[in-house]
């Protein structure tokens, strides 16, 4: 039986049907607003496999072109490796809803999430956030929550739910928000340096959009939900636990102390420590099972230390306080022959950030169902080698956890970028994260921005990021917000909440929640101190580089711009490119043209440019009345010659301004090929007036002048 629900956000509406189609699949709907349509399936395995050790939930989201009515580019003509928008929605259906799932359950779970159809208007991204949830709260998975997101958008000074392609483009603040009717679980934001005040009205505007689309859920769920999986989680041997918490807590404690033992140090400790909880359990009464359970329950014990430490004793693994943040080095002008560079140091996490400058050719072009994105000029790349941790590893493409990092710094830094007219440059900053102990993303946005201004781009502010946590308790009353946070804090803690911006507002927020108790007032306070760390982020930034250099490097490429009237660019071109050609060929520059007119040279030197801008200026020349040019005599006729006054364009000579004298044939006086002086008497039309009679008057009137 096919079941739907209506909701309407901001005059849009949205409907979430089942009961039609992928009917074998555990949950499954589609949901659609307008002509956008997206099918969402929730698949999960009834048990675990043996050994597992992890939850293995996978979450695809596809948008495939036919869902538009186009064909993939290329030459094959079928989608292969998705693109980063369908990496970076995966991951957004994923985090919010990952934390949710019962404790201790592995069995495989699988959310896809398929575009069949896309209108112009309405991005269907944020359809699959509804329909995960929607799918999930309608199949029997053990999953009792129901966490739909979607995004919202402040437009002219206006909140607007589900904005489409345009209205997110022309947005101050634009946020995505997953939550329960409980509370928040997931923000990922980018703002035009919003307030810190404007950004929490916005996610508590999510908030309640979400609410609104949970009631609509569990209508469908009262209409067409499965029974749950009975699942409960498997009880803590409080046995094992009492032993092992007896025989090791101290000792625990002592290794996780960071500020007593460099991290890999204290790592060493723990895995030390780990191996002693096993060995508890190495008599013949025990079982390997027992010996598993044991490293289990080691990893609670060592939770229960880094929370009691952190609510009870007041204290921060490292020692530091709560809103300090570690040891910051910078430089910048390390790489000799990249275009700009900087070395962020914080802590024990480390990056390398290094800037490019391109020209247009080296935009990256872009197959989205968004109208809007066709290309992109700005990039920035983060990579995450093994050896960051002292491990090794796969050293490869990058994966959804370094794309989405990548993206996170890449929109930080998007809101001060000069416009494309202003600084006609491809723009592309690649992080290589050194060492890593908390928060590398935000590392590459401090030294992202500082690369940017080595190499000379003229940013409107400095942009800086830091990482902040949050262990709270069950009941929320009690709760520390950190400032900065390092590897454990970030593992063991309930929020993992990241922002960026200038002096004078954030441009890019990223907030992962594992409980749902947590209030907005707590936000606003961990955004308050967040500011504070920004603005000593951005004073420490100031005190190496406060802005652009004024040149840049020797290696970048140099652009020059000129304009040319639109008529023109045709002749500029010549047929087949015949004219271009040759313009590149004699001054070895590279040239772009706009249809506005605008054209951009690139060249290593100037003097090559100015003879690319020389060559270009004649063809596109216009005739000026009044004006005297040095033409060249191309054809002589009975009634007058016709001069070339610059390439491409020649005008007429007639036999009566050839000579203050009377002139009875035209050979008397100019031959094919002669370089005469004319000035233009009048336009008419394409055809041209010229006089040499009138430049030889002006000559004898100033000869008769200086006499």
């Amino acid at each position: 039986m096919i079941h739907t629900v209506e909701i309407e956000l901001s005059g849009r509406k949205v409907t979430i049907e089942t009961g039609k189609v992928a009917k074998q699949a555990n949950g499954s709907v589609v949901v659609r607003e307008g002509d956008s349509v997206v099918l969402v399936t929730a698949c999960g395995a009834t048990k675990p496999k043996p050994g597992q050790s992890f939850f293995p939930l996978t979450v695809d989201y596809r948008e495939y072109t036919y869902a538009a009515g186009r064909y993939p580019g290329g030459f094959i003509k079928r989608e292969g490796r998705p693109q980063e928008k369908e990496i970076i929605t995966s991951r957004m259906i994923d985090r919010p809803l990952r934390p949710l799932f019962p404790e201790g359950y592995l069995n495989e779970t699988q959310i896809i999430a398929l575009v069949m159809s896309a209108d112009p208007l309405n991005d269907p991204a944020p359809l699959a956030s509804i329909g995960a949830a929607a799918a999930l709260a309608i199949s029997d998975i053990p999953f009792h929550h129901i966490c739909p997101g979607l995004r919202v958008a402040l437009v002219n000074g206006e909140m607007v739910a589900l904005p489409t392609y345009e209205e997110a483009k022309a947005s101050t603040t634009n946020i995505v928000v997953a939550g329960t009717e409980e509370g928040i679980v997931m923000v990922e934001a980018g703002a035009n340096q919003a307030s810190e005040d404007q950004v929490i009205d916005t996610i508590e505007f999510g908030h309640q959009c979400c609410k609104t689309i949970a009631a609509a859920i569990k209508e469908l769920v009262a209409k067409a939900g499965k029974k749950k999986w009975d699942y409960k989680p498997e009880p803590v041997n409080q046995d094992m636990m009492s032993k092992i918490a007896a025989a090791l807590t101290e000792e625990l404690r002592d290794a996780m102390n960071t500020e007593k033992y460099p991290k890999i140090e204290s790592y060493a400790r723990v895995d030390e420590a780990k191996a002693k909880a096993k060995a508890l359990f190495e008599g013949e009464e025990y079982l390997d099972e027992h010996r598993a359970k044991a490293g289990e329950l080691f990893d609670r014990l060592k939770e229960s230390i880094f929370r009691e430490d952190m609510l009870k004793a007041r204290r921060r693994p490292d020692g530091r306080k709560f809103d300090q943040i570690r040891q910051i080095d910078i430089e910048t002008t390390l790489l000799p022959r990249v275009h700009g560079s900087a070395l962020f140091t914080r802590g024990e996490t480390q990056a390398m950030v290094s800037a490019t400058l391109g020209t247009t050719d080296d935009e990256q072009r872009i197959e989205l169902l968004d109208p809007t994105v066709t290309s992109k000029r700005w990039m920035l790349h983060y990579n995450f080698p093994p050896f960051s941790v002292g491990e090794t590893g796969r050293s490869g493409s990058p994966g959804r956890r370094e794309i989405g990092h990548g993206l996170l710094a890449e929109r930080a830094l998007s809101y001060v970028l000069p416009d494309q007219k202003t600084f006609p440059y491809t723009l592309r900053v690649v992080s290589d994260i050194l060492e890593s102990n908390g928060s590398s993303s935000m590392a590459s946005v401090c030294g992202g921005c500082l690369a940017l201004m080595d190499a000379g781009v003229p940013l409107t502010a400095s942009v800086a990021g830091i990482a902040m946590g949050l262990v709270v308790s069950e009941d929320a009353s009690n709760y520390a917000i950190l400032t900065d946070i390092a590897g454990a804090e970030d593992h063991y803690g309930d929020m993992d909440f990241k922002v960026a911006g200038t002096r004078s507002g954030i441009t890019a927020l990223q907030m992962d929640l594992k409980v749902t108790n947590v209030s907005t007032a707590i936000m606003r306070e961990a955004l308050a101190q967040a500011k504070d760390a920004r603005l000593f982020l951005l004073d420490k930034m100031d005190a190496v580089l406060d802005k652009p250099r004024p040149q840049l490097s020797k290696f970048a490429p140099r652009i020059f711009t000129m304009t040319v009237p639109t008529d023109k660019i045709r002749e500029v071109i010549g047929p087949g490119g015949k004219m271009i050609r040759s313009i590149v060929e004699q001054s070895g520059c590279k040239i772009d043209i706009n249809d506005d007119g605008t054209i951009n040279i690139f060249a290593a030197d100037g003097t090559a440019a100015e003879k690319a801008m020389q060559l270009i200026g004649d063809i596109a020349a216009v005739a000026e009345i009044g004006k005297i040019y040095l033409g060249k005599v191309v054809r002589i006729v009975d009634f007058g010659a016709f001069v070339e006054i610059f390439p491409g364009t020649d005008g007429l000579l007639h036999i009566s301004e050839i000579s203050e004298n009377r002139v009875k044939q035209v050979r008397d006086e100019l031959n094919e090929g002669d370089q005469i002086q004319v000035k233009v008497l009048a336009l008419e039309g394409n055809k041209i007036k010229l006089s040499r009679k009138a430049v030889l008057k002006e000559m004898r009137e100033k000869l008769a002048a200086k006499k």
